[in-house]
């Protein structure tokens, strides 16, 4: 419900959390109703798959500038996540996975500052939740495929442990390895494009009401409001890739320890 203040005749409308749950714009009323997010999910895709067909398919010796951004993009990767987590050879048989989380994430991100956008598609659960189950997949085919018979087990019985204590040990492990890491993986992308889409919209909508709401002096503070919401803004673009960042390295770092001797 959006709450209105009323002066001098101009209203404000402050964010709300309805505006993560918009009217459905495609096929209303059925199983395949598409809001304004499900849009820009599609768009923030269609974008990431045109780039990389673009930036590969006909990739030369000596690169230009377009491949070499789509290469430094995927080197970043390669290096800074696979391969110095997982070594060589884990790093790039995972490299595929952990590459299109990234810039899944990233590009789902980025649509919450382009103007007309003005959403991220990661701030409805359904993104970062179905992101989460295929890192948490991967880390369990990756543990079960590296040591079949004993994963389940180094996961949930840590050695060197006295026996008595594992009655105390293994439903807290199974907890902090099974339940809570796929929901901090989910709960932490989306509360963060969640809170950063609620203070643009803050911001900006605070602006619009003091320039040319009520106008006169408070053309003063809408100015300060919106030399914030640019500041937020760029701010946004930081957490973007953060957050993307974060959620790849998580991603490695659960699969490192399901593919160590170990756990």
């Amino acid at each position: 419900m959006i709450t209105n203040f009323a002066s001098a005749g101009a209203e404000f409308h402050p964010p709300s959390i309805n505006e993560f749950f918009p009217d459905a714009v495609l096929f209303e009323g059925t199983i395949f109703a598409i809001t304004r997010i499900n849009l820009v999910q599609m768009l923030a895709t269609a974008v990431l798959v045109i780039l990389f067909v673009v930036g590969t398919r006909r990739m030369k010796l000596v690169p230009g500038r377009f491949q070499s951004v789509v290469e430094m993009g995927l080197d970043f990767v390669r290096v800074n996540i696979a391969e110095d987590l997982l070594g060589r050879k884990d790093g790039r048989r995972f490299l595929p996975i952990l590459t299109t989380i990234f810039f899944m994430v990233l590009f789902m991100n980025i649509t919450g500052i382009i103007p007309g956008l003005n959403i991220a598609g990661t701030s409805v659960i359904a993104v970062p939740l179905l992101l989460a189950i295929v890192a948490y997949v991967t880390f369990i085919y990756a543990g079960v495929k590296k040591s079949p018979g004993k994963f389940f087990r180094n996961a949930l019985m840590p050695s060197g442990v006295p026996w008595p204590l594992y009655i105390i040990i293994i439903p807290l492990e199974f907890l902090s390895t099974f339940i809570i890491r796929p929901i901090t993986l989910t709960l932490r992308l989306l509360m963060n494009m969640i809170v950063g889409h609620l203070m643009l919209v803050l911001f900006f909508a605070a602006t619009q009401f003091f320039v040319f709401g009520l106008g006169g002096w408070w053309t003063a503070l809408g100015a300060g409001t919106l030399a914030f919401g640019f500041a937020f803004t760029l701010f946004e673009i930081l957490v973007a890739f953060l957050q993307a960042y974060v959620f790849a390295i998580l991603t490695a770092v659960y699969i490192q320890l399901a593919v160590a001797e170990e756990h």
